[in-house]
């Protein structure tokens, strides 16, 4: 049975909810596992909790309205990166408001106001460095075995309505590349990133109704009579919302004891394996769309969420640090988390400068991957008296890449901007969702089809 045809639930759906009980039972019940052990069954309730999140939010398009549908689904993309974020961001307000600047409880190597930066930075870097490239990658890889020419093979292209996420995206990368340069991260800062922020919702909310595809466990959901319907997607955001906020800051502390126990710096594990867990839903749900050959949609959700995550995410943790500091004197950036603060608005400069045509080759993913990949090769190479120099220079790769990308590709510039910001939706056509590389393929019979409303019988 299909999908979406009424019948069982899909076997994802039932996953996602066993990957989130254990999690939940152990903390209910209070029991202490090991840190390792922890970090993975908290992690994994992590995930199943955004999967159904992700579910959630696709099915409840079929009820309501298109500008309340973007303003929550940007919400809930990073819902699971903001739990883990908000955890360490407010313990280090509660230090600095406890112990002083230097944002350091007793007996603690790294502060939480570092590993709060250093969660937001990986979840960035990975959305783009892997996210992105893991797109157009299987999309090569499917295309090839379909036989299709390598001209529409080798790249991933966006329709006209994606200008506003790339235009948006632009304005915010410029700003944040001033971070690395100052102290804090301020109040002034989050005022600024969520304008942007919501200038970007107010934007997209504008733009027609369509039809949405679903598959798996939202076509199912979306599929249901009304009241059921309604009923599900409710229980499904408030049984995830719960699952997080129950298992993410125990998360964060079996990371950081992980890190204790067998030597592992707490900071690595932060930045890089907590984002993998909230971010890896969204990664396989575009790697998933990507098979499918719905590139644009892949792509194009990934590049919203890097929206969200580069406005919204950073523009709310000064906040969140106010609040637990009970001051307005901002989230110390430290001077490592400069230089991670500069690679990051870096790469995404980069990664925006290769989508001025709203095309993302092959050749451009791989570059993306490559460079991802590099900062781990350096940091590993580079005697211990240069570490942090190596991103500066990595840093400094990426912005001469965008730079020269940008000047091959100037007279593309200004009509991107004009339609990102300026030209309306109906002007631009319709969305090129659901469509190959070569914008040509339907694959409708993949794809559970359900009407944006219904009025059930």
């Amino acid at each position: 049975m299909s999908a979406g045809s009424g019948g069982r639930p899909p076997a994802a759906g039932l996953i996602a909810v066993l990957l989130a009980v254990p999690g939940v039972v152990i903390r209910v019940a209070g029991l202490h596992p090991s840190p390792p052990v922890a970090a993975v069954v908290y992690g994994l309730a992590i995930v199943g909790a955004a999967f159904l999140l992700a579910w959630a939010a696709e099915a409840a398009q079929v009820d309501i309205s298109a500008g309340l549908a973007v303003a929550l689904l940007a919400l809930i993309a990073v819902l699971p990166e903001y739990a883990v974020d908000f955890v360490f961001t407010a313990r280090g307000g509660e230090a600095v408001a406890a112990y002083g600047p230097s944002c350091l409880a007793p007996g603690e190597e790294t502060s939480n106001c570092s590993l709060a930066l250093a969660n937001m930075t990986g979840a960035n870097r990975i959305l783009v460095g892997v996210g992105w490239a893991l797109v157009v990658v299987i999309a090569w890889r499917r295309m090839r075995a379909r036989g299709e020419p390598p001209a529409t093979a080798t790249r991933v292209t966006l329709g006209r309505p994606d200008s506003v996420a790339i235009a948006f995206l632009t304005v915010a990368s410029l700003y944040c590349l001033v971070l690395p340069f100052k102290r804090t991260l301020s109040l002034v800062d989050s005022g600024v990133l969520l304008a942007i922020f919501v200038v970007y919702s107010w934007r997209v909310s504008r733009a027609p109704a369509g039809v949405p595809d679903l598959i798996g466990p939202a076509a199912w959901v979306g599929a249901l009579s009304r009241r059921p319907r309604r009923l599900t997607v409710v229980a499904m955001f408030l049984g995830a919302a719960a699952v997080i906020l129950l298992t993410a800051e125990h998360f964060a502390d079996s990371l950081v004891e992980t890190g204790a126990q067998f030597g592992i710096s707490e900071f690595l594990l932060v930045q890089w394996l907590a984002p993998l867990a909230s971010e890896a839903p969204e990664l396989l749900v575009a790697g998933l769309y990507a098979w499918r050959l719905h590139t644009t949609d892949a792509l194009g959700a990934l590049l919203s969420s890097k929206v969200n995550q580069w406005t919204l995410l950073v523009g709310s943790l000064p906040i969140v640090f106010a609040v637990s500091s009970g001051g307005w004197s901002g989230l110390p950036i430290e001077s490592t988390q400069r230089e991670e603060l500069l690679l990051t608005a870096a790469q995404s400069l980069l990664a925006v400068s290769l989508l001025i045509g709203r095309t993302l080759t092959l050749r451009a993913a791989l570059l993306l991957f490559g460079l991802f990949v590099g900062q781990f090769v350096l940091s590993a190479a580079v005697p211990s008296s240069w570490q942090g120099r190596e991103l500066i220079g990595l840093s400094v790769v990426y912005l001469v890449l965008a730079a020269l990308t940008v000047f091959r590709d100037r007279r593309l510039v200004l009509p991107l901007l004009r339609d990102g910001f300026i030209t309306p939706y109906r002007a631009m056509g319709e969305d090129m969702r659901c469509t190959t590389t070569a914008g040509k393929l339907r694959l409708r019979e993949t794809i559970i089809q359900v009407p944006p409303r219904r009025r059930d019988t």
